[in-house]
């Protein structure tokens, strides 16, 4: 590969001026523009043809996530996004990785962060991530979020639909009580169907899931694919910072039939339920399965690291582990799946042909830690028939569905 050619849209004249220094100094990265709004973004990007651009979330006339939806349709570009940590940049972010992103580096001090150097060799190390991937797998990466944008536009026009039929309805009722009645489109909208599964019941079996680059889209995938009785806990190691996996959790809550949160220190693992390590912590257990969160040093670069989960959890699950290794660039979670399968526990990894980034599923592979490569979409189903899943209750109907944010915590079954 030769230099990667990158183009720089942020609204802050400061902003692009220091990572145009910034990413100056890597010999292989060539800053070939910059643009301070959506609207100039999509000009560039069609004139310029650059390898990579870096997007910043908030920005005046077209924001990053409306340039990004045109960018995926007009002119297919890798983007890595530039996000200040707030609850709502966060939800955007995740928006634009299941839109069409690449990666995104979250800026140290907001949005505009005089310290952006801090994150220098994140960002270019995700940079020559995007460039790196494979034609093929930017072509089923383009797919993904154009079937999600797809689904949303949907979505919306659905709802948008519902509400004008409502008001119109509203205004023709003769009882002004049914009147003031708020329309309620979700009810149409949301055909999902979650199970009430009873009390919980502490974890027998483990399945701990590590993802880095690519991951949110295809944990989506995964955790759509389980079942309401599972049989086992599962805890996800996805590298994201604070406040990012709060939204992830949220986000993968509503994706299947699992009841998903982010993890707290002295939560128990718990059978059928998901917990997400947070961001900045690293995320362990004790003997007796309770959840401990330690801000020991960075592991890979990176914190929470799959590699402190797996090793720590490893000697104390032996044969009743599974370790999962999605997409993700670097080599996480290769020391830990080592542990796994010396303690007895067993090992998937997901394949190349569906990784964003084939690198830490190629790291376990290469090492020959793996039992099983399998593609994306067959994960889910593995996990299932490796926790001796009990799939009846998918077809329950027996039983009232109760939405995740009304369940609480029963108390644990002995």
């Amino acid at each position: 590969m030769g230099q990667i050619r990158t183009l720089i849209i942020d609204d802050s004249a400061f902003m692009r001026h220091a990572l145009g220094r910034m990413l100056a100094d890597s010999p292989d990265i060539e800053v070939v523009g910059a643009g301070s709004n959506g609207e100039e973004g999509l000009r560039l990007a069609a004139e310029l043809r650059p390898d990579v651009i870096t997007l910043d979330v908030e920005m005046p006339v077209l924001d990053g996530l409306g340039m990004l939806k045109r960018l995926m349709l007009e002119t297919p570009t890798r983007v890595v996004m530039l996000s200040s940590r707030t609850s709502e940049n966060a939800q955007i972010t995740l928006d634009a990785l299941e839109f069409g992103a690449i990666d995104f580096v979250s800026k140290p001090s907001g949005s505009l962060s005089i310290d952006i150097s801090r994150v220098g060799d994140d960002l270019v190390a995700k940079i020559r991530a995007a460039a790196g991937m494979s034609e093929a797998a930017f072509l089923r990466h383009r797919q993904v979020a154009a079937m999600n944008l797809t689904l949303i536009n949907n979505q919306a026009r659905q709802k948008a639909a519902l509400a004008q039929a409502a008001e119109i309805a509203g205004r023709t009722l003769p009882d002004p009580k049914l009147r003031d009645l708020p329309a309620r489109p979700d009810r149409v909208a949301d055909t999902s169907r979650r199970v009430w599964t009873g009390p919980q019941v502490a974890a027998r079996k483990l399945v701990v899931i590590a993802s880095s680059t690519g991951g949110p889209s295809a944990l989506h995938a995964v955790i759509k694919a389980l079942p309401a009785r599972l049989g086992a806990a599962v805890a996800i190691v996805q590298h994201m910072p604070p406040g990012f996996t709060t939204s992830l959790a949220t986000r993968l809550d509503s994706a299947g039939q699992l009841r998903c949160t982010e993890a707290a220190a002295d939560d128990l693992l718990v059978e059928d339920e998901i917990l997400v390590a947070p961001g900045d912590f690293h995320m362990i257990c004790s003997t007796s399965g309770r959840i401990q969160l330690v801000r020991l040093p960075a592991v890979n670069g990176v914190r929470p690291a799959a590699d402190v989960t797996l090793q720590a959890v490893a000697p104390i699950w032996r044969e009743r582990l599974l370790c999962v290794v999605l997409t993700g660039m670097g080599c996480d979670a290769l020391c830990g799946a080592r542990a796994v399968r010396q303690h007895g526990g067993d090992v998937i990894a997901q394949d190349a042909a569906t990784s964003t980034i084939y690198g830490m599923p190629a790291a376990v592979a290469e090492a020959g830690l793996t039992d099983r490569v399998l593609p994306l979409h067959q994960i889910g189903d593995a996990i299932a028939t490796w926790c001796g899943a009990d799939r009846s209750a998918e077809s329950a109907t027996d039983l009232p569905s109760l939405p995740n944010a009304q369940r609480g915590r029963p108390a644990l079954a002995s």
